[in-house]
């Protein structure tokens, strides 16, 4: 969720916006509010409600590839993380590569018709995501330089309509931020329009303020930047706390509010959602509460000994590389913190490199390497 395939993915959300008055099933209002309560209701992990809703627009639009989309859209949330349900996953690439048949059948070959570029954006960024879980970033780098042109476009509309601030926030960040991370993309990025981090993270805010539709991407990529690169938890804390608001089943949206709160010293805040997120048994959500539970111990309580129990617990649950790998490099670096503390400088070296091997967020990258000089 925080890599440049953003680019791809985000595009669809403006292109959604831009067909509403030009095409077919996008300008059937009550269509169109039907999508719109399905998509809410995966967000807020109602999956029996949005297959009610998926249905009713099967039944009026029988064929369309908005439900081929809207069911990939399901399962990436309903079986996150896609990638490793090797039971879903096929079923997962088949929907999206229906939805671009369907697209095919119903506009035609190479159609420019909005809506037949919306959903063949839509599933080629899903597709592009694929990869970026895959670790091909040179794949999934192109499937962004697919979509380059409309991008563009896009951004001379923003100040015509809130819901383009989102896409041209996440490019003026993002096209500057993603190849200063990673150098195997920089030959690519000579070809893209320059950005401006500080004026794409203001446009982002003014998404998360003024737009409907890109609202909920807007603040849930905002909360990431500040955790991930710009180590202000305490400015990710005002939109992840929205986000656990407006959909409380969510639990990645409740994990990132907890982490928020953690990393900006709200621990009653923490500890209120913890004990919710707690009942995650399954997946990698205990490698999560475990490093919560290890952080909350070390910083507030002062108990290296059983700050040291949750992390060692957290560190031996393998992690998702998109949503835990940070919270292993957390552990670490936590791990790290106390054997410094008990006067183990060799051993607190040994886990600092460990925890860069698996380090992603900037202040945690900071951390290990000034204490490995």
């Amino acid at each position: 969720m925080r890599l440049f395939v953003t680019l791809v993915l985000i595009s669809t959300f403006f292109l959604l916006h831009s067909t509403l008055s030009h095409a077919q099933i996008l300008n059937d209002r009550t269509t169109v509010q039907v999508i719109q309560k399905g998509i809410n209701h995966i967000y807020n992990y109602e999956f029996a409600e949005a297959n009610t809703q998926i249905q009713q627009i099967q039944n009026k639009y029988p064929g369309h590839p908005v439900t081929y989309f809207m069911r990939a859209f399901q399962m990436h949330w309903q079986y996150l993380p896609i990638k490793d349900n090797k039971s879903k996953v096929s079923e997962y690439i088949r929907l999206l590569n229906q939805c671009l048949g369907a697209v095919e059948k119903v506009y035609g070959k190479d159609s420019k018709d909005p809506e037949a570029v919306f959903f063949t954006m839509a599933a080629r960024g899903y597709i592009a995501l694929m990869y970026n879980y895959q670790n091909e970033l040179l794949k999934a780098a192109g499937e962004a330089q697919k979509t380059y042109g409309t991008l563009i476009d896009g951004l001379k509309l923003t100040e015509k309509n809130p819901e383009f601030y989102f896409t041209t926030g996440m490019y003026n960040y993002y096209v500057e931020k993603y190849p200063e991370d990673h150098a195997i993309v920089r030959p690519i990025m000579v070809f893209f329009k320059d950005g401006n981090k500080a004026l794409g993270l203001r446009q982002i805010d003014t998404a998360t303020r003024t737009a409907v539709i890109t609202k909920v991407e807007a603040a849930y990529y905002l909360a990431h930047i500040y955790l991930e690169h710009e180590s202000r938890p305490d400015l990710a804390d005002n939109y992840t706390s929205r986000l656990n608001a407006w959909y409380p089943n969510n639990p990645i949206f409740k994990m990132i509010h907890i982490e928020a709160s953690v990393l900006s010293g709200r621990y009653a805040e923490a500890e209120k959602e913890l004990a919710e997120l707690k009942q995650q048994k399954d997946g990698f959500y205990p490698i999560a509460w475990h490093v919560f539970e290890g952080l909350i111990s070390e910083k507030k309580e002062k108990n290296d000994r059983e700050a040291q129990r949750e992390y060692l617990a957290a560190l031996q649950i393998p992690h998702d590389a998109q949503y835990t790998r940070e919270y292993h490099a957390m552990a670490y670096a936590g791990l790290a913190r106390i054997q410094d503390r008990a006067g183990n400088k060799a051993k607190a070296r040994e886990l600092y490199k460990k925890c860069l091997e698996k380090a992603q967020y900037d202040a945690i990258e900071r951390e290990a390497k000034a204490y490995l000089k």
